[in-house]
């Protein structure tokens, strides 16, 4: 089912896929993790399979839901959606017949606009000609630090309507960030117990990359033990640049 999200670039949260594992530093407080096993402990079924422990933790192997792809075909209205939050759709262990499933329900519902975010950059462009990319589909990738922006160059060969970047948690500086071809960035700091500071100036060097670029900026937190603790106010301003949603 999909649900109402708290995330502030989004409206609804849908996945057709669970489970993931850690693959850089950007993953090392998941939040994904942590709430699925709430999930578990709550019974969902959705977060039941346990996988192997040394790589997904409990509740957190990646898991195909077919029963959830008819979703979006019961909502009223129009919908920004955060695909897979729980998630990543490009992992390894989602075959290309699932993914394909995916963009086809994206495809037939064009009143819908779905926004994608992957760390696996390079599944991504490697398996990205191979998919039908309607125009209702933003296509992004992760980036923590400077050692994840190879992904940036990988996402640029995508021919997704909107490409974007979350750099969230920022957890290093992205100097000299090239932003050709991206349409969209949101930036924020990490929440949680054992949440990572963000430095003001690694935010403010992108903002400052954006407004240069003409690219939209949004800056969704300052981060700490709990996401509001500290706003989301950069130098007197709230931030909440979007792309355009296409057209049904």
């Amino acid at each position: 089912m999909a649900t109402g999200s708290k995330i502030e670039w989004t409206e609804t949260t849908w996945n057709p896929v669970t489970g993931c594992n850690k693959i850089s530093a950007g993953c090392d407080n998941c939040y994904a993790l942590t709430l699925s096993k709430r999930l578990k402990a709550m019974g969902s079924a959705k977060y039941q399979n346990d996988g192997d422990p040394r790589t997904s933790g409990p509740g957190f192997a990646v898991t195909t839901h077919e029963s959830s792809l008819m979703e979006p075909f019961k909502w009223r209205g129009e919908r920004l959606v955060f695909v897979n939050s729980m998630s990543d759709l490009f992992h390894a262990k989602v075959p290309l017949s699932f993914i394909r499933d995916v963009f086809a329900v994206m495809a037939a519902t064009p009143q819908h606009t779905y926004q994608i975010l992957t760390k696996r950059s390079h599944r991504l462009a490697r398996i990205a000609e191979q998919l039908d990319w309607p125009g209702n589909v933003w296509m992004g990738v992760s980036v923590e630090n400077a050692k994840a922006l190879i992904r940036v160059e990988d996402l640029r060969e995508v021919p997704a309507a909107v490409r974007f970047l979350s750099c969230e948690p920022l957890i290093g500086s992205l100097a000299g960030l090239n932003l050709k071809g991206i349409d969209w960035v949101i930036a924020g700091g990490e929440s949680g117990p054992n949440y990572r500071p963000v430095d003001v100036n690694w935010i403010r060097e992108i903002r400052d990359t954006c407004t240069a670029a003409d690219v939209a900026f949004f800056f969704k937190q300052w981060g700490g033990r709990t996401a509001k603790a500290q706003g989301r106010m950069l130098d007197g301003t709230v931030w909440d640049q979007m792309p355009a949603r296409a057209s049904a």
